[in-house]
């Protein structure tokens, strides 16, 4: 279990920051901007939480269930791969966590109707909160693939895969809460030319 007793350390006021394995990298570090940002799509997704309607109780749970899983997520960034000679077990994303968020992105999109375009980020509140959510992942996404592109880090496979993923369940999430997509607004191209 995690013991928090001090918040400020004031290690960090040099501009560096600490990682689980000790060592101390500066604070605009790839791998500090990219497990940042998880934890931003974190609570992103306890906002779209707040407006998610008692009916939404599973969408709710599965929100919860990846709230979980970004902090195992951030935990797995926060201490790189170190390869083989790993000394110490460190948390990381495993494929089963992957395969149930497929599953659950599965579970949501057979009760949608196939689109027939892009949706506009909107509809409910839920929705366009979770589109927001959907957005700040992406961008997590990007700096772990950034991250990942280095040749002097590593990011686990499965870590990537789930960021993925998580991007495409917050959007069919939206949809399902956007009245099982009845209340999405397709993007219609040149529209307003």
């Amino acid at each position: 279990m995690v013991k928090l007793n001090k918040i400020y350390t004031r290690t960090g006021d040099d501009g560096t920051t600490g990682l689980g394995s000790g060592a101390r990298v500066p604070k605009h570090h790839t791998r500090i901007a990219a497990f940042g940002t998880v934890d931003e799509t974190n609570a992103a997704i306890g906002v779209a939480r707040l407006e998610l309607e008692a009916s939404e109780g599973e969408v709710d749970k599965m929100l919860e269930r990846i709230q979980n899983d970004l902090f195992d997520l951030g935990a797995d960034l926060c201490v790189p791969e170190a390869g083989k000679e790993e000394t110490r077990e460190a948390l990381r994303i495993i494929p089963s966590q992957v395969e149930r968020i497929e599953n659950e992105i599965d579970r949501l999109n057979g009760e949608l109707e196939p689109l027939r375009s892009f949706v506009l980020p909107g509809g409910t509140r839920a929705a366009a909160a979770l589109h927001a959510a959907r957005t700040v992942c992406r961008r997590a996404e990007r700096l772990m693939a950034q991250l990942a592109a280095r040749e002097d880090e590593t990011v686990g496979e499965a870590a990537l895969h789930y960021i993925n993923r998580l991007s495409d369940f917050l959007f069919v999430a939206s949809r399902y809460v956007n009245d099982k997509g009845k209340a999405d607004r397709l993007w219609t191209p040149g529209e307003n030319r």
